[in-house]
């Protein structure tokens, strides 16, 4: 692993976050309004949805404001091979593959694609300030040396 799981999570990039739930108990709801939180600038993604925490949610990746330079990947793993070339089309090359949404062809598609992907890793443990069980989770980690310093 490389710095680039740290270098991600700039408060300064744009991220759409697709795949985001309309159910508060999701998981995909919970990252995006705990990244809100965070004070993070966040996009909603949901094809079925109008409006997410009171944001306006876009329903295709093509309606993405310009902005986005970043996108978090929450969806179904039937869904991220199509979502990774939608992306690179739209132009946004730094993607976050949240774990298990990945296939075993989502590797080999982000490098064809030329897109800057991070697999198998948890939203939480790398979108600072990082608290709690994922706080606890990634000193073990580093402890371990399988997360490198920053």
């Amino acid at each position: 692993m490389n710095n680039l799981v740290f270098e991600f999570f700039n408060k300064n990039n744009v991220f759409a976050v697709i795949g985001v739930s309309q159910n508060p108990k999701k998981f995909g709801h919970i990252v995006y309004e705990a990244l809100k939180k965070k004070g993070f600038q966040v996009v909603p993604l949901n094809p079925s949805a109008n409006q997410i925490c009171s944001d306006k949610c876009f329903n295709t990746i093509d309606d993405l404001p310009d902005n986005v330079s970043h996108a978090i990947i929450l969806t179904k793993a039937s869904e991220t091979d199509n979502v990774l070339r939608n992306l690179a089309s739209k132009g946004i090359f730094n993607v976050w593959i949240q774990q298990m949404s990945e296939t075993k062809d989502s590797p080999l598609i982000a490098d064809e694609l030329k897109i800057n992907a991070i697999f198998g890793k948890c939203v939480f443990m790398f979108a600072e300030p990082v608290l709690g069980i994922h706080a606890f989770h990634r000193a073990l980690l580093r402890i371990f040396g399988k997360i490198p310093k920053k």
